[in-house]
């Protein structure tokens, strides 16, 4: 698919490979960003990209796609491939990787906690599900407040960490400034995301974004010692 007028981006199904063709500058750097973001949300597992056929005059761009790189490394089930040499990683089993479309109502939190039980409790990570629990209501419950659109929930676990996702397809992204004052209405929520996960962010979109957060095992064990 033509992202800009000297770049070509095209997708290979059958390998998962994206090949970048002619030559790409900043000009077009945002686009190919954004092209192959919606892919890699699209597509779960390693994707690697085929540099071979592009030429990059500016070394920016070339930091700008390994800047792609590193955006989606805790995205659940997912991986970018810049270099040939670069081994991907497993690719998630369908035993590894739980996923549900939610539409923007308040009954969306259940069916996402239902969701983290049974992955939890699949994938031995059951002290994870209270923890998960409460994040992933948060990001939920934001976009039912403010996106107002469907989501999509993706939830997978890579060793004793669970990874967890939700896209919707609302521009504006999640802002958080610490703590909220102690005499303030609202404004919490992210607080919590923070609290119970060790990482977590949010990743622009052509059209909308990508909220996720990464929990641990042990930093669950830790906090209950």
């Amino acid at each position: 698919m033509p992202t800009d007028a000297r770049c070509l981006v095209e997708t290979d199904e059958s390998t998962a490979t994206v090949r970048l063709t002619d030559v790409l500058d900043r000009s077009g750097a945002e686009a190919v960003r954004g092209t192959l973001l919606a892919r890699l949300w699209q597509r779960p597992g390693p994707v690697r990209v085929d540099l071979s056929g592009v030429r990059i005059p500016d070394p920016a761009v070339r930091d700008a796609l390994d800047e792609v790189r590193r955006e989606v490394a805790d995205w659940p089930a997912t991986e970018l491939l810049l270099d040939p040499g670069d081994p991907p990683a497993p690719r998630a089993a369908p035993s590894d990787l739980l996923e549900v479309e939610l539409p923007p109502v308040v009954e969306a939190a259940r069916e996402a906690r239902s969701l983290i039980a049974e992955g939890c409790a699949r994938w031995g990570l059951r002290e994870l599900a209270e923890p998960a629990c409460i994040a992933v209501t948060e990001m939920v419950n934001n976009v039912v407040a403010h996106a107002a659109t469907p989501m999509t929930l993706r939830l997978a676990s890579r060793g004793d960490a669970l990874h967890a996702a939700v896209r919707d397809h609302a521009a504006g992204r999640p802002a958080y400034a610490g703590p909220a004052p102690v005499d303030s209405v609202g404004g919490r929520g992210l607080l919590l995301i923070d609290t119970v996960a060790r990482r977590w962010g949010s990743t622009s979109l052509p059209d909308g974004k990508v909220v996720w957060c990464v929990l641990y095992t042990e930093d669950e064990a830790a906090f209950r010692n």
